[in-house]
């Protein structure tokens, strides 16, 4: 089963209305085309509608169309021709040449109509009735250079209105055309068209030159395009003879073909003097220019003749030249060579374009073998979308040029014997186009107003402005009127100020020249249309209701429904300029009288439009493809469901032709029944329900087999594959939560359907973006889908067998539910610090099927949780909130909950979140103790001040050896460890240990305690390891050496001798107050509690021990014994000198080192 439709929106008495189906659709055996005729805006794509997406898309799509259909590209043109041209006439053909005719399939008239219409009512131009006065306008025109055929009559177009009627005068070369005095020349009734009469004799050539035509009444005058009128010229070819062309096998070779300049130019095409035509493929390829270039000449290429032909457009002659034979010298190899270019001959070459037209580069090289040619642009890449690659890679063409296509391109020729280029410098130049064409102004006395006429090109166009077809200098002074450049303004518009003005703007590439008047009008508002029309549409298209009106002032225009309400605009409804109003999708309570109000200073006018809604033609049952024997009975059913107050038809093709109901056949209202079935039944049977204003298709395939064959075992040889799209989706019982969604299962290609996807897309929140709604049974085809409030809905089916799954069907209408409150809250709602002193809340936004409404936001509330704080809140609209200044880490209530226009959801849960962390403080009462020489135990607690959620404590410690440093070591523990215990590398290093906490923001403060030093080991090792240092070396060797030194002083003082001084003997420390001699000496006293040499008093009298043992008294105290001079000891001694010169002595020796040394000793 297969099915098509079509729709279309028709009227009657009173009604807009289109046409059905034509049986033009069905036309080549080919399946009638999908038509849904939405509007009079859709546009003829030869043979189908394109329902308008856009009144701007379908103005810009209709212009180009009907340019298309009027223009014939060159470049079709010469390949049709080149291609009739090459086919063999028969024998006895009284052809005088190839008949070429483009073949065109033309709309029907009344899309023409559609078209026009639809044209006017988008341009948003207030005409003015024609039963008011109003100066001309040129409605119709020649093109600006009108070539013409020399056989035919010359007919120069000028037509124009205006109230009261125009009068029409002509000028050629600038001067007055005197028509009375040409017996030839007339001028058509009512029509400023010119007609220049051949039968009686004549040269047209005599009437070519610059044409232009005035139409005037008394109100203005209105000026057409000048128009070169060129007749068309197809010279003859000269007569010359051709000696053989001899080429080396390999060279290349350039045939050039030299046409004789025509007007319009000829068609080049090569061909054999037989009429067979010349084989072109890359090595062998015809120019732009017309010569024909072989890259490299082989043996083979000698076998035909080589034959330029020329034809002319208007005569449709064939002009051919004599033809030129090749020899070619054989060798025993050919040589292959590098690439050359062959044309544009060097290295770089320059070309100019113009804006608009299309840009055609060629590069044709030589060598061996034949070179590749590729493409490239400077600096960018080429424009895929404008660009194409023609005459097998040779040519590049760009379409519609801009200036961004200006540039330096290249060509590259490439062999294996190497590559060269040529670049190519393009300059874009612009003929004059409109930035702002000047536009009629219509104004009421007193009114201000301006034209403008602005426009660009390349180089920059001028604009000069005319009244009345005279320069605006040269008119009588008008104080309204002021020009500032490109713009006249009006001010205080009186009613002599009517006139038709005139923009031309020009540059050395061409010109522009507009007319646009100013009518000056006192007019209340008024309507154009007939009143009360009756407008019939079917449901859930779009549909425009029409309200033309004039006024002056301009009326400003208000659309309401059933005589009350506001102004209809927005939502559902659009208001054009020109007053239309555009509703997108009909429903049924669209149904009912909409009135039109157009309203100035002068008074009001209003019209009605009655709309009626329609339900749409359905064929709910569709026909089944189906096999069966010959000479049974087949019977295909098509059930349809329409508006039962429109008429229903229904008819069958077979294969595509309207069938013929035979007496085997029997055709009822809902199905169609083939007694008797033959071979000649086997085809296509299409299904075609239709009304007035619409139409539904369906096909179904009928396969006829013989006796011995059987339906199980014909299905069962053929291939299987994944289903067809399903097509037609419908939407029908429209509920507030609820729609029935009805769809066409397409072909399951041999393979049954088991399930069907249902996927939503809505255009608010993910436009473009398609979720699963629901999944049913392969067996249905119709299924009710819960909604969600305020969704503008559309979905799409996707069909599943065994093989895989289909395409997804074409969407189906919009439909939009209204709206309600939010039934739920935003999920994942949560409270993070980012920083120390926010917190941050966030939650899922809410799609759009929970939405429920327009203008879906949050309200935010949060306080200190614990407290009796009141709630802070804050309405959001996006999906997350900061809450700034904030305590650092501290808990939070927060609730978050969802609101539309239509009001709040509920009651939100409370959810508890937390301000930002920071860095916790030290880990608190950090011990480490070592119970014995292999392991040390570590504890601590955790920190006083966390500021957050502890992650886990890191712990770094490195072994040390007095000055030594071992290796750092970095421990990570888990939040809730509080010990550790280590092993110890060797019993006798220490360890310093450094713990701090982590928190999500990083390490806080750190705690450093070390391992206490292990008993009697560790002091040895202390010891020894000092005894290694050098600083500990060089303090012994100074010790030794002091010692060393004293020792010497100590011999040296010995073996000198001398006296020395004493005191008498006395029981006390000797002091200050003691008595001495006359000679200044002191009695010695050889007492037993006397101090010896080596001792020294210290502050309070007592008696010090030096810390030498080696004392004088060693060497001379005690007894009686006396000593010679010799040094022998006398026993007492005697001071010989006062104590000035024992000081000075004293002072004396201290100079020296050894004399330094001796008075500490």
């Amino acid at each position: 089963m297969r099915r098509l439709a079509a729709r279309g929106a028709a009227g009657d008495a009173g009604e807009v209305a289109a046409p059905a189906a034509d049986s033009t659709d069905c036309a080549q055996g080919r399946s009638p085309r999908p038509r849904r005729l939405i509007d009079l805006c859709a546009i003829w794509d030869p043979g189908v509608f394109l329902p308008a997406a856009g009144w701007k898309r379908a103005s810009d799509i209709a212009r180009r169309r009907l340019n298309e259909a009027e223009t014939l590209s060159s470049v079709q043109e010469a390949q049709l021709e080149r291609l009739e041209a090459a086919r063999p006439r028969r024998p006895g053909s009284r052809e005088r040449g190839p008949m070429l005719r483009m073949a065109r399939q033309q709309p029907p008239p009344w899309v023409h109509a559609a078209v026009l219409f639809c044209l006017l009512s988008l341009s948003g131009a207030i005409e003015i009735p024609m039963d008011l006065s109003q100066p001309p306008t040129i409605t119709k025109q020649s093109v600006k250079d009108h070539i013409v055929d020399p056989r035919d009559n010359i007919l120069i177009e000028c037509e124009a209105k205006g109230n009261p009627a125009p009068s029409f005068h002509w000028t050629r070369n600038s001067k007055f055309f005197n028509i009375a005095k040409d017996p030839r020349v007339s001028m058509r009734r009512r029509s400023g068209t010119l007609v220049i009469d051949f039968r009686s004799g004549g040269r047209p050539e005599d009437y070519e030159g610059e044409y232009q035509c005035f139409a005037r009444n008394k109100f203005g005058t209105a000026l057409s395009n000048r128009i070169r009128l060129q007749v068309s010229k197809s010279p003859l070819w000269p007569k010359e003879n051709l000696d053989p062309v001899v080429v080396q096998e390999g060279a290349p070779l350039t045939l050039q073909c030299n046409p004789p300049p025509g007007l319009p130019s000829p068609v080049i095409f090569w061909m054999s003097s037989s009429m067979e035509p010349i084989t072109q493929d890359k090595r062998v390829s015809q120019g732009h220019n017309g010569d024909l270039y072989f890259s490299n000449v082989m043996l083979q290429d000698t076998q035909t003749d080589y034959s330029c032909n020329a034809r002319f457009h208007f005569t449709h002659t064939i002009q051919q030249k004599n033809a030129f034979t090749l020899r070619v010298l054989t060798t025993r190899g050919v040589a292959e060579r590098t690439p050359s270019f062959m044309y544009p001959q060097g290295t770089a070459s320059s070309q100019m374009v113009l804006r608009g037209m299309d840009l055609l580069l060629e590069c044709i090289a030589s060598g061996v073998p034949t070179p590749d040619i590729a493409w490239y642009k400077k600096g960018g890449d080429l424009p895929s979308d404008k660009a194409k690659f023609e005459n097998f890679n040779k040519a590049l063409r760009i379409t519609n040029v801009s200036e961004e296509d200006s540039g330096e391109y290249f060509c590259l020729a490439s062999n294996k014997m190497g590559s060269i280029r040529h670049t190519i410098s393009v300059r874009v130049k612009a003929a004059p186009y409109w930035l702002d064409e000047p536009k009629n102004l219509i104004l009421a006395p007193g009114e201000d107003g301006r034209l403008v006429c602005r426009a660009n090109g390349n180089p920059k166009p001028t604009v000069q402005w005319m009244v009345n077809g005279e320069p605006l200098q040269s008119a009588p002074r008008n104080p309204n009127r002021e020009v500032a450049g490109d713009t006249i303004i009006f001010r205080d518009t009186q009613i002599s100020s009517r006139a038709v003005y005139q923009c031309n703007t020009s540059n050395e590439h061409g010109y522009l020249l507009a007319n646009a008047f100013v009518s000056v009008l006192d007019v209340p508002p008024r309507m154009l249309s007939p009143r009360n029309q009756l407008i019939r549409v079917i449901l859930y298209n779009r549909t425009r209701l029409d309200c033309p009106f004039f006024g002056s002032p301009i009326p400003t225009l208000r659309w309401f429904k059933n005589g009350q309400g506001s102004n209809l605009d927005g939502g559902n409804y659009h208001v054009y300029e020109n007053g239309s109003l555009e509703i997108e999708m009909i429903r049924k309570e669209d149904q009912g009288i909409y009135t039109c109000v157009a309203t100035n200073i002068l008074g009001k006018a209003e019209n009605q439009v009655r709309l009626e809604v329609k339900d749409p033609t359905r064929i709910f049952r569709m026909p089944e493809d189906q096999v069966a024997k010959r000479g049974t009975t087949v019977q295909l059913e098509c059930r349809v469901k329409h508006d039962p107050s429109l008429k229903l038809t229904v008819a069958w093709l077979k294969d595509d032709e309207p069938l013929y109901i035979g007496n085997r056949m029997k055709k009822e209202d809902d199905s169609l029944t083939i007694f008797g079935v033959a071979e000649r039944d086997q085809g296509s049977y299409t299904c075609i329900a239709s009304t007035e204003l619409d139409q539904d298709l369906a096909k179904a395939y009928l396969t006829v087999l013989a006796d011995q064959a059987t339906p199980t075992n014909r299905l069962a040889a053929l291939p299987k594959g994944r289903p067809d799209r399903p097509r037609d989706l419908e939407l029908t019982d429209l509920a507030e939560r609820s729609v029935r969604l009805t769809w066409i299962p397409g072909d399951d290609n041999n393979s049954p359907i088991t399930d069907y996807v249902v996927q939503f897309e809505e255009d608010q929140f993910q436009p473009g973006v398609w979720h699963d709604h629901s999944k049913f049974p392969g067996s249905v085809n119709s299924a009710v889908l819960q909604l969600s409030p305020y969704v503008n809905y559309q979905f799409r089916v996707i069909a599943i067998n065994e093989v895989g799954s289909s395409h997804p069907s074409l969407p189906s209408e919009r439909y939009r539910t209204s709206g309600a409150p939010p039934e739920s809250n935003p999920a994942d709602v949560k409270g993070e610090g980012t920083r120390k002193n926010n917190m941050e809340i966030t939650w899922t936004p809410m799609n759009a099927t929970s939405a429920f409404g327009p203008n879906l936001r949050y309200i935010v509330k949060w306080r200190r949780r614990e407290t009796r704080e009141t709630w802070n809140n804050v309405t959001v609209w996006g999906s997350r909130y900061v809450v700034g200044q904030t305590p650092v880490y501290v808990p939070y209530e927060i609730r978050v909950q969802a609101e539309n226009d239509f009001g709040k959801g509920p009651e939100p849960n409370t959810v508890i979140g937390y301000s930002g962390e920071d860095l916790p403080s030290a880990p608190r009462r950090f011990r480490v103790r070592q119970p014995n020489l292999e392991t040390i135990n570590l504890e601590w607690d955790h920190p006083e001040h966390p500021n957050g959620i502890l992650i886990g404590y890191t712990l770094k410690y490195v072994a040390f050896n007095g000055t030594k440093l071992g290796k750092q070591m970095v421990e990570n523990f888990s939040p809730n460890q509080t010990k550790f215990t280590m092993q110890r590398a060797d019993p006798v290093s220490r360890y310093r240990f450094t713990l701090s906490a982590r928190t999500q923001v990083g390490s806080g403060e750190a705690v450093t305690e070390e391992s206490p030093a292990p008993p009697n080991e560790a002091y040895t090792n202390n010891q020894a390891d000092i005894a290694t240092q050098g600083w500990f070396i060089g303090l012994m060797c100074a010790i030794a050496l002091l010692v060393l030194i004293l020792l010497v002083v100590c011999f040296i003082k010995r073996s000198r001798g001398g006296k020395y001084p004493v005191r008498e003997k006395k029981d006390v420390p000797l002091g200050p107050e003691d008595p001495k001699e006359e000679d200044g000496s002191f009695d010695y006293s050889d007492e037993d509690n006397k101090p010896l040499q080596g001792s020294q008093t210290s502050l309070d009298g007592t008696i010090k021990q030096q810390e030498s043992d080696d004392s004088l008294v060693d060497y001379g105290e005690g007894g009686e014994g006396q000593f010679n001079e010799d040094g022998s000891f006398i026993g007492q001694y005697t001071v010989k000198k006062d104590k000035e010169e024992t000081e000075g002595n004293e002072s004396s020796e201290a100079t020296s080192p050894v004399n330094a040394i001796y008075s500490l000793a």
